[in-house]
């Protein structure tokens, strides 16, 4: 399965010349935890979580309707291409404690966000398949064999 089909089927994305309030209600829009921030060619500049909210405006005394969203984006973005798997995805997200990760081209335009939760939905799946059908061939297989 590509990282495309697991991504939100709406990108949520600013531009570098929105404002944290604008990416705030970009996430809100969403119900997301990030916003990706793209230049003009929607190329990823940056990305803007819940967590720099948190750990960058909300004991700041910077207004959200005027701070630039720039300002305080995180960079450099880490980023997964079309030839990352799930599998690897997830390790990477879990290893460096990411809980979204863009999905870019080879000329770094985004196409999708991955969010944490979209690959543990994949896997739960995954796993729910497995098990199926890991019964059904025990099911069949009946007494002595």
């Amino acid at each position: 399965m590509s990282l495309l089909e697991l991504c939100d089927r709406e990108i949520a994305a600013v531009p570098l010349e929105a404002s944290v309030a604008d990416a705030i209600n970009k996430m809100l829009d969403h119900h997301v935890g990030a916003v990706a921030v793209v230049d003009s060619e929607f190329r990823i500049a940056g990305i803007f979580t819940e967590r720099d909210v948190l750990r960058k405006l909300a004991l700041s005394r910077l207004d959200p309707q005027t701070t630039p969203v720039r300002e305080l984006m995180t960079i450099p973005v880490e980023m997964a291409t079309r030839r990352t798997g799930p599998g690897e995805a997830l390790a990477t997200m879990l290893e460096r404690h990411f809980r979204h990760l863009p999905v870019a081209d080879d000329n770094g335009k985004l196409l999708g966000v991955l969010s944490i939760r979209n690959l543990l939905e994949w896997r739960v799946d995954d796993l729910s398949r497995e098990l199926d059908a890991l019964e059904q061939y025990v099911s069949n297989d009946g007494l002595g064999g």
